[in-house]
């Protein structure tokens, strides 16, 4: 659990962000059957020669055979928050942009961080200002998390009205927050389509479809895959823009940032 670089970059000028969803963790949510190491590790560094990748893990496991975290979906969001200021500040990189990338239930805490930073009694946390990317979707195994997880539940429904009000309030001010949405086309096997299309969207805002089910879509065997090719497309496209804007590396906030985000399931690994 916690924060774990996979590939640091002196020179960098943008921050990559991995979170897991349910049942997954920090490293085999992203590794492919087949493969010893994850692909953002493996894949990205020569495709994206200035992004430093990190990956962030909590205790989201749930398995017949142990007992379910106890934390709620906020305290993954406080938790996330404050590992990557922390990290942030640590390596003087607290102005460089960020890209969170997350699935399932981490487009929720994504969310929620990114929520949180901008009201947050704390100034260090406060000044955080996570720009947003989310490669994701909603899952739930849990109870408490089960509930949150539905998509017709208050908790979550509000948690997308105030995020889709902080984006609109952004681009009012001039200082856009990329969004891009994923959504799965394949059926999980046995059980239903894990991800519907409507709750691994923004309304208004870019929405690409992956062709493969809910656990595989962020498991890429190669480079050439589709799916893989799509993704970093975003990716290579907002360094593009990082690079045009000259932001800073340390210091103030930068705008803008991505996000690709959410929706509901069994659990994910």
């Amino acid at each position: 659990m916690g924060m774990l670089v996979l590939r640091d970059c002196p020179d960098a000028t943008v921050d990559i962000c991995f979170v897991h969803g349910l049942t997954g963790d920090r490293s085999s949510t992203w590794t492919t059957d087949g493969h010893s190491e994850p692909w953002p590790k493996t894949f990205l560094p020569p495709k994206l020669s200035t992004a430093r990748i990190l990956t962030f893990g909590y205790d989201a496991y749930v398995a017949w055979t142990s007992a379910p975290s106890a934390n709620r979906l906020i305290d993954h969001a406080t938790d996330l928050l404050g590992r990557l200021t922390t990290n942030r500040a640590i390596n003087d990189t607290s102005s460089r942009p960020l890209i969170p990338v997350a699935h399932s239930l981490g487009g929720l805490v994504c969310k929620e961080a990114v929520l949180m930073s901008r009201n947050n009694p704390e100034p260090h946390l406060r000044g955080a200002k996570i720009p947003a990317s989310t490669l994701g979707f909603v899952t739930h195994v849990n109870r408490s998390l089960l509930q949150i997880l539905e998509t017709n539940d208050q908790f979550l429904e509000s948690i997308r009205i105030r995020f889709l009000s902080m984006l609109r309030q952004q681009r009012k001010d001039g200082r856009i927050l990329e969004v891009t949405c994923f959504s799965e086309e394949l059926r999980y096997p046995v059980v239903r389509q894990v991800v519907v299309k409507d709750s691994a969207t923004l309304d208004g805002y870019n929405v690409i479809s992956i062709h493969a089910n809910h656990k595989d879509m962020v498991k890429f065997p190669s480079e050439e895959d589709d799916g893989f090719q799509q993704f970093l497309g975003e990716l290579v496209r907002w360094e593009s823009q990082v690079r045009c804007l000259g932001t800073p590396r340390t210091g103030s906030v930068p705008q803008p940032s991505p996000q690709p985000v959410g929706d509901t399931s069994k659990g994910d690994q």
